[in-house]
């Protein structure tokens, strides 16, 4: 049995992953860490993956490291080979499959690592394959505003540490509008699939790459050490691939009444993902939608509304329908992207549902006004926009038709 350990493991993609490598039993444990030392003692796997924080302190109970751990200083693979544990680093490849399939040069380029711990030594040694111009790692106590002017020329920004992890997705290690020659930012976190800093990326319109490929590449390091036997590369992109279907959600926007609800269960449904309402979400606080605007506004809505959305919004591998006015609000986007794409519900005016949408009442011309209104809101929120027009079934093929073109 190989193991991935951990203080907290439930929302790691290692088991999925070494499931689609089909070599060996893998499970997860969840070891504090006066329980280690009894772990290691018993011996009773055949291997281990060790994440943060216990990549350094796994080393006092090893056998053997090789070179290259020893030298980053830091161990995620242990084998164990007659009784005998061998500790390697698998971090250093993942991440060079990472910086070569970007298709970002990095050779004479500056480059700013943030973060010191175990998996910041592993990017600034592959990153040393690539030939940068420099390295400077950004340690917690220069990450201060009277000192980060020192790091504003880089070029190349690589985020080794866990701020942006799930479920604190919004914040970011740096304020990236200072840094005002970047070429590209890379972020070892991969859920979610854009952390703050990789959202910031996007809207200054800096290619960005999240931690998915180096996971994966990591991984089939760590199963060629686990099973003996080499693996395809190929294998990297199948399995990437693969867990991106699985965790990307899927948003619904669109006028109220164009059928997100049950055109999101729909397709919910058909492709095994779990289904959320954020109108329901706002119900199971004790009042509806229309009582809450009715009595307190709809400011007062709107700002439920956006602490649901952020709520919603971390989660991975649900199909989300949205309120009507959820685009009204910009501060809405980014949970919706974070880790997934927006698909705008193009329903015509005439066959929207009215009955108990106090923003949609009024009649032909009151709901005309309210889509002239909302509908520039929709286009910029969306990535993509579906005909609405027809059954729930219809639109909800549309959708599904539209995403496998998107899997290619």
């Amino acid at each position: 049995m190989v193991y991935l350990i951990a203080k907290k493991t439930g929302h790691s993609f290692s088991p999925l992953i070494h499931k689609e490598f089909g070599r060996y039993d893998y499970g997860t444990k969840e070891l504090e860490e006066s329980e280690l030392r009894e772990f290691f003692e018993k011996r009773e796997f055949l291997g281990l993956n060790v994440t943060v924080p216990y990549k350094t302190t796994v080393m006092q109970y090893l056998d053997e490291i090789s070179d290259e751990a020893k030298q980053i200083g830091a161990v995620n693979t242990i084998v164990n080979r007659g009784g005998r544990l061998f500790g390697y680093n698998t971090d250093k490849a993942g991440f060079e499959y990472t910086l070569s399939s970007s298709g970002i040069v990095i050779e004479g380029k500056d480059v700013l690592v943030i973060g010191s711990g175990g998996a910041s030594k592993a990017i600034v040694a592959a990153l040393g394959r690539f030939s940068p111009r420099s390295i400077r790692v950004l340690r917690h106590a220069d990450n201060v505003p009277e000192r980060i002017g020192e790091y504003l020329d880089a070029q190349i920004i690589v985020n080794t540490t866990p701020v942006g992890m799930f479920p604190n997705a919004y914040v970011s290690p740096i304020e990236l509008s200072q840094f005002k020659k970047v070429d590209a930012v890379f972020d070892v976190i991969f859920n979610p699939l854009k952390t703050q800093l990789l959202l910031d990326a996007h809207h200054e319109g800096i290619p960005y790459f999240n931690g998915l490929s180096m996971l994966v590449a990591q991984a089939k390091a760590g199963c060629e050490y686990f099973s003996g036997m080499p693996v395809d590369d190929g294998e990297i992109e199948r399995i990437q691939d693969i867990i991106q279907k699985k965790v990307t959600n899927v948003t619904l926007i669109g006028m109220p009444g164009c059928g997100k609800s049950s055109v999101g269960r729909y397709i919910a449904e058909r492709l095994g993902k779990k289904f959320i309402d954020t109108d329901d979400e706002i119900r199971s606080l004790g009042r509806t939608p229309a009582e809450i605007i009715t009595s307190d506004g709809e400011d007062a809505f709107r700002s439920i509304e956006s602490e649901v959305v952020r709520r919603c919004g971390m989660m991975s591998g649900h199909v989300i329908a949205t309120g009507g006015g959820v685009v009204t609000r910009l501060e809405n986007y980014d949970p919706l992207f974070q880790n997934g794409i927006i698909i705008f519900i193009d329903r015509s005016i005439e066959l929207l549902a009215t009955k108990g949408r106090p923003l949609s009442s009024g009649g032909l011309d009151a709901l005309k006004k309210l889509h002239k209104t909302r509908l520039p809101l929709y286009e910029r929120f969306a990535h993509f926009t579906v005909d609405g027009n027809g059954s729930i079934s219809e639109v909800g093929d549309r959708i599904l038709a539209l995403l496998k073109e998107l899997e290619g």
